[in-house]
């Protein structure tokens, strides 16, 4: 398999033989939060408001091959393609099934999805981002529970713009190292304009919540978003039934950590399963982080677009984007499920197919859309 072993090798090594030939079960969880409008912050979306509309248009080209609540298809203020692009070539290559969890989000997506009864996320700067946080645990658990049941292992991933900022808050808040560490969409990490957003919120927290720090509860409502909470008890609903790797880069840090603090039990049938340009990133450090307070292996796919023949692709090795939408994780799952049938460089040709594909439809709303003004 094309993949990197960025920690705990002898635990990742029985990860990866435990799900080898498997065939999982995608879940995608999609949420919005203001935070990821703060200019600067997210590289998702062409601008600030159209984050609202990219975790739904990134749950229906999962689907359905294609957007339905935006023409085109999700875009960077460069022009690169949603991750998603990644994640949907690697889903269809192992024809591997997938469900849309809706964690909160402020436009709902055009195809059919589980709700936990989740809400919208709001600026964390206020310190109070999240409401029902503990509600959205506990039916996101009983689902977890269930879906366990339907497939050799989970695979959960999530689009979130805005979701490293807010990971930033919520290790912050449980105490955990991590300013300077969680990773970007963007190649210059702006991890000042981070960090200054964080302590606003916690300090805003701090006056509404008083003493939260080290509570993960009041660490998602504070200053967290609700990816979080539907994440989390998903794993801690399905982790005790089944492998589960979680698809994500330094956001997942973030859950892993309120998983720690809820159920450190659900830790023992976990791994994160991220790209390389996450682990390799040098502004970030995601091994640092969860080294920090438990041994869960990091797993990443040893994917590589330096080769591309399309520039749009050829751009991830910059370090724009590195991750998202399960994109590592997916990847991961299609190579282990083929056994050697799938390698990297057959995903990339997968991908740089659904990319100029993708790309043509969205030069075609464009030519629409001028059309009809």
């Amino acid at each position: 398999m094309d993949v990197i072993v960025a920690n705990n090798p002898l635990k990742a090594q029985r990860f990866l033989q435990e799900i080898k030939g498997k065939t999982p079960l995608f879940i995608a969880t999609i949420a919005t939060t203001e935070t990821g409008k703060i200019p600067g912050l997210s590289a998702a979306g062409v601008n600030p408001d159209f984050t609202d509309f990219t975790p739904p248009a990134d749950a229906e080209l999962l689907l359905l091959g294609k957007c339905r609540s935006i023409q085109g298809v999700p875009i960077t203020p460069d022009g690169i393609p949603t991750p998603a692009l990644i994640t949907t070539s690697a889903l269809h290559l192992a024809d591997i099934p997938v469900l849309i969890v809706n964690g909160g989000v402020k436009v709902k997506p055009q195809v059919p999805y589980i709700d936990v009864n989740g809400s919208p996320g709001r600026d964390i700067r206020s310190g109070d981002s999240v409401d029902n946080v503990e509600e959205v645990i506990e039916r996101s658990t009983v689902v977890g529970e269930h879906l366990a049941k339907t497939s050799d292992y989970l695979v959960i991933g999530e689009s979130v713009p805005g979701g490293t900022t807010t990971a930033l808050g919520v290790l912050s808040a449980l105490n955990i190292v991590a300013q300077g560490k969680v990773s970007s969409t963007l190649p210059a990490n702006p991890h000042d304009l981070k960090a200054q957003v964080v302590a606003a919120g916690l300090s805003a927290a701090a006056q509404k919540f008083g003493n939260f720090q080290g509570d993960p509860i009041k660490a998602i409502s504070a200053v967290g978003d609700p990816m979080m909470a539907a994440v989390a008890g998903l794993v801690i609903g399905a982790s005790h039934k089944t492998p589960v790797l979680m698809a994500g880069g330094t956001q997942m840090t973030a859950v892993l950590a309120v998983i720690n603090a809820l159920e450190p039990k659900a830790l023992c049938n976990l791994a994160i399963g991220t790209t390389r340009w996450v682990t390799q990133d040098q502004t970030s450090d995601i091994c640092g982080i969860v080294n920090q307070f438990c041994d869960v292996p990091i797993i990443a796919a040893d994917l590589n677009f330096g080769t591309s023949q399309y520039p749009g692709l050829q751009i991830y090795e910059t370090g724009l984007v590195k991750e998202g939408v399960g994109a590592g994780g997916a990847s991961i799952a299609a190579m282990a499920q083929s056994s050697g049938a799938v390698d990297k460089q057959i995903l990339l040709k997968e991908i740089e197919r659904n990319y100029a594909s993708l790309m043509m439809q969205t030069k075609n709303s464009g030519s629409n859309s001028s059309s009809s003004k």
